[in-house]
């Protein structure tokens, strides 16, 4: 059967294509050659929807040798654009490349769209990017070190981002520029991520007062980015005065965000253990506020059990910042109770510690921690692509598979053929 769209035949052409065996030169659907057809009853109706789809797409008419008026063209494969459209399409496909002046303006001007892509430029693992990376954030670097710094964190399930979008709007209303920065666990088997945590944020995502940045963690397993301190520098040069920052909530083990921010906020569920549990989870020594979410409905008084053992937990830990102690509280992040009453702490951490120099202090060590976490990754960087080692690699862990070797002497190998490899490098460096 042709299809409805196709153009009508020309009688000779249809008695060709007619040619069939069946009985009488008559197709299977009744329409003879003989009879004409293209005019028969069965082929009324894709003509003319034939006629309908012509006058609502109009498409060029012939003309030319062996073509007719008003009978269809093929148009070329490949039409010739105009240099504008040509441009424009170029464009629209591959952005300009900023300069590092124009991410300096746009980041200190606010300017959402250029924080955006400052914050994919310091995250991307290009080589070629990080010298442009590490060129704007020095000179970000004066006007970054103004805005609140809060950390949370909390297993799966908890309630995160449910909390951090009633807390950021409570905010928000209040006049304060927020910048949510949320961290969404990567598979280790596709390397992949949904960053699905803006989209439980309906309200808080459409203030103009917030900015809302969802990160892979990528192969880093203490739940945060990679990039997650310079992001911050960024939001902060931006204009942004109070940064929270949520992590994927892996459970003990995640006590990197303590090390990046001032206030270190733990939420944890109804229910979730008695004291003695509470003493076992070492992230709880890291908190400076433990919120039990959830606290709402029925879940009330289960959440008020929770608070006196986590409260009663506490008094055998030691506080996780001096000078301040570390407090329990309610709150709901789905109706709101308990909202205010968790800034209002925050600003009594702030109000108690940062004119003592603690929150500079601090940051000072953070900024050393850092030092040695940029160091470390950058050693395992020229490991791994050490040509010796990758070399070796192979060898030894057949070697460790057939139980000829143990593991502590394959990597012992290895690390002596990176070694020799940087002596070398070394002594060909002092060589005049």
């Amino acid at each position: 059967m042709r299809c409805p769209l196709t153009p009508a035949l020309s009688p000779s052409e249809g008695e060709r294509e007619n040619r069939s065996p069946v009985a009488g030169g008559s197709r299977a659907n009744g329409c003879s050659k003989r009879d004409g057809w293209w005019n028969s009853g069965a082929c009324k109706k894709p003509i003319e929807e034939i006629r309908i789809f012509r006058s609502l797409f109009p498409l060029p008419l012939g003309g030319g040798e062996g073509q007719g008026e008003g009978e269809l063209t093929r148009l070329p494969k490949n039409p010739r654009m105009s240099e504008f459209t040509r441009s424009t399409k170029s464009a629209s496909r591959h952005p300009r490349r900023l300069t590092v002046d124009e991410y300096v303006a746009g980041v200190l001007a606010g300017n959402r769209a250029v924080l955006a892509r400052a914050i994919t430029l310091v995250e991307s693992n290009s080589r070629l990017h990080e010298a442009q990376a590490q060129e704007v954030l020095n000179r970000l670097l004066p006007h970054t070190g103004k805005a609140k710094r809060v950390g949370i964190t909390g297993v799966p399930g908890v309630g995160k981002s449910t909390f951090i979008e009633t807390f950021g709007c409570y905010l928000v209303e209040r006049g304060h520029k927020l910048a949510v920065l949320t961290i969404d666990p990567t598979s280790a088997r596709s390397g992949g991520s949904i960053l699905g945590d803006k989209t439980r944020m309906e309200k808080l995502c459409v203030s103009p007062n917030a900015f809302i940045r969802p990160s892979p963690s990528g192969d880093n397993l203490v739940g945060v980015a990679r990039r997650t301190r310079e992001t911050m520098l960024l939001c902060e040069a931006a204009g942004f005065d109070t940064i929270l920052v949520e992590s994927v909530g892996v459970g003990q083990s995640e006590i990197t965000l303590h090390s990046m921010v001032d206030v270190f906020v733990l939420l944890l569920l109804p229910g979730a253990g008695d004291e003695l549990q509470g003493i076992k989870k070492g992230i709880i020594e890291m908190a400076d506020l433990v919120l039990i979410n959830k606290a709402d409905g029925d879940n009330r008084m289960r959440a008020e059990r929770a608070r006196a053992d986590q409260d009663a937990a506490l008094h055998y830990l030691q506080p996780a910042t001096p000078g301040w102690k570390t407090e329990v509280a309610l709150v709901s992040g789905l109706t709101g109770d308990g909202v205010p009453d968790v800034w209002e702490r925050i600003e009594k951490f702030y109000a108690a510690l940062e004119p003592k120099g603690f929150i500079a202090k601090r940051r000072q060590q953070q900024a050393l921690e850092w030092l040695g976490d940029l160091i470390h990754d950058e050693l395992r960087r020229r490991f791994d692509h050490d040509p010796r080692v990758t070399m070796k690699l192979p060898e030894l862990k057949e070697a460790l598979l057939r139980g000829e070797m143990t593991v502590v002497r394959a990597a012992k190998v290895l690390l002596d053929a990176h070694g020799a490899t940087d002596s070398e490098n070394s002594d060909t460096k002092e060589t005049p």
